[in-house]
């Protein structure tokens, strides 16, 4: 094992930027041993979500020597495993965060360096375009640099594959062994400046002017609606201090002519009647500055929305968060707002979807493991398949390119909502815009929620989390959940019990799960029976693969509403009773507990 020395003086080797080399220099000459531990020993780990961390100098962060070292490992996995990898070209985008335009300019750098033909978004985007021109294109790989909707002090590099999807394994796990090879940075490189490059210049292509026109009109074409036939609701709308601003307006001037009052009113002033901009939170902003995090589904986020929607009498909140991925909701209702799930956003979503495919038979949605089971019931009455994946859309793209065009919509809790007319990976802009036009046909969102529940049965969610930054707390939790796992009220029954990380499932012949496992991913799911009042709960506790979290998604179905949030809150109780009595494990103050 190499000494702490040897550490800093081969990261001082390595590193040629001033900023990063200095922050190394001065643990060094404080002599601040355990943080120089911290960032040196263990290197970041490239995985399935590509790399997320803090930004500082160090192996274990996220930097400009990190980006160097993953791009040339990268290149070098596509140079032998993708044909034609340097005439397909890679695309690389990135979003407002700080320092994203550096990691975006180095890693076009490396690749043009090695010949490789570069599409590159020379402003922000949003996540979603960088499949989008992956599939247009054919490219061999895209680059999203992006933390989503992490912490401000957080950065990150995603990687999509040549399908347009997020990479799974075991691609990762070679891209990380290439990366592992290539550590020495290319001699001379040099960032990409202004569009231009000394590496190779004529192998550099602005991405932009082909792609984001053709986008925002293909997120139009998702439109049911006749011309004027329509009259789009007004709400407001945040970008959560990101990129979404731009993407949503562009898209939303393409639809417009579904509105009735275009008839007789400018397009941009409908458009202005329509979207009302939370302009403290409009533009990126890498500190964001209004929010605890930014993040829609975190508590306070919205409050912004929330304020000027009550001052201008709007009944309807949109969000996306600082990449555009996700998309949330909020409507008033009875004059208190109320923010929909991710789950309750996904059934509205894939229902409105099937009423406009008169096929369904052989049709079908997916949805991820943690999500609602509601619309696999709907799916049940009205004659589409729904399947599910394991959570994240590494698993419902790939999924979705091998079930082909049959497949019309995914989603998975985390307000994920994916087209695959448009990509195969969440989009929070495409998603908008077709909840807008849902919203035009029903009374509300709300009222139509209810409908569904009143036809297809109440399913009451509970999904929460409990930070954690401690690995052995983690474990502790899940070695003490399959120790008690059948210790549960007289009135309930374990139906089932699937442990994915070591391959047991109770519900199937062989007691192997269907679903893929994996040793080194804490995820368990139990079915417990239903009593006097509900038709059961279903409950899955993982620990998140990209948060110091531990999170629960927890359903109780039934045929009645208070039946169903009783059963859920009641199971909530027992579960963090039981489980989580461990004071290094904070549970998120979303529902009372007492």
């Amino acid at each position: 094992m190499a000494t702490l020395r040897e550490l800093w003086e081969e990261w001082l080797r390595l590193d040629m930027r001033p900023k990063t080399r200095v922050e190394i220099q001065k643990l060094v000459a404080v002599g601040d041993t355990e943080e120089l531990e911290r960032r040196l020993r263990t290197r970041i780990s490239f995985g399935t979500a590509g790399l997320r961390a803090r930004m500082q100098a160090g192996f274990a962060r996220m930097n400009h020597l990190i980006v160097i070292q993953t791009s040339q490992g990268l290149a070098e996995y596509l140079l032998k495993n993708v044909s034609n990898a340097r005439d397909c070209g890679v695309v690389i985008g990135r979003d407002g965060r700080r320092d994203s335009d550096l990691f975006a300019e180095m890693a076009a750098a490396v690749f043009l360096a090695k010949h490789f033909r570069v599409w590159y978004f020379e402003k922000v985007v949003h996540t979603p375009m960088v499949p989008f021109a992956i599939d247009e294109l054919g490219a061999a790989a895209g680059i999203m640099i992006t933390a989503s909707h992490n912490p401000g002090c957080d950065n990150g590099y995603k990687v999509y594959g040549q399908n347009g999807c997020q990479i799974n394994s075991p691609q990762d796990k070679s891209i990380a062994a290439h990366i592992l090879d290539n550590l020495e940075p290319m001699e001379g490189l040099e960032p990409i400046h202004n569009g231009r490059s000394k590496h190779n210049p004529a192998l550099l292509v602005d991405a932009g002017v082909a792609f984001i026109p053709k986008y925002c009109t293909r997120v139009s074409d998702l439109m049911f609606a006749e011309p004027h036939s329509l009259k789009l609701p007004s709400f407001v709308y945040t970008a959560m201090h990101g990129v979404g601003l731009s993407f949503l307006h562009q898209s939303l001037k393409r639809i417009v002519v579904c509105d009735a009052r275009s008839k007789h009113m400018a397009q941009s002033d409908v458009v202005h009647e329509i979207m009302h901009i939370v302009e403290l939170q409009a533009m990126p902003d890498p500190d964001f500055p209004t929010v605890r995090y930014p993040n829609p589904e975190e508590q306070g986020a919205l409050d912004l929305a929330k304020d000027m929607a009550n001052s201008e009498g709007i009944s309807l909140i949109f969000a996306n968060d600082p990449d555009a991925d996700r998309f949330a909701v909020a409507e008033k209702v009875e004059g208190e707002w109320y923010q929909f799930t991710g789950d309750q956003v996904g059934v509205l979503l894939g229902y409105y979807m099937s009423t406009f495919n008169s096929h369904l038979k052989g049709m079908t949605m997916l949805t991820s493991a943690v999500s609602s089971q509601m619309l696999a019931k709907i799916g049940d009455v009205e004659g589409f398949i729904v399947e599910e994946t394991l959570t994240g859309f590494k698993w419902l793209g790939n999924r979705s390119m091998e079930l082909g065009d049959k497949v019309i919509f995914a989603y998975e809790e985390a307000l994920g909502y994916m087209l695959p007319v448009i990509v195969h990976d969440k989009d929070g802009v495409a998603a908008a815009i077709l909840f807008l036009e849902a919203c035009s046909r029903w009374q509300s969102p709300w009222s139509k929620l209810q409908e569904l529940y009143q036809k297809y049965g109440y399913f009451e969610t509970r999904n929460t989390y409990w930070r954690c930054d401690d690995h052995g707390a983690v474990d502790a939790v899940f070695a003490k959940i399959r120790q008690d796992v059948s210790d549960f009220p007289a009135d309930r029954k374990l139906e089932r019990f699937r442990d994915l990380t070591n391959g047991v499932d109770s519900g199937t012949k062989d007691k192997k799960p269907i679903l893929p496992t994996d040793p080194n991913t804490q995820m368990i799911t139990c079915w417990l029976s239903g009593n006097d009042h509900d038709d059961g709960i279903r409950f899955t506790i993982r620990a998140s693969g990209t948060e110091p979290k531990v999170k629960l998604y927890l359903e109780c179905q039934s045929r009645n509403q208070a039946n169903a949030r009783i059963g859920a809150s009641e199971m909530l109780k027992i579960i963090n009773s039981t489980w989580f009595k461990d004071k290094r494990l904070v549970l998120e103050t979303k529902y009372d507990i007492s």
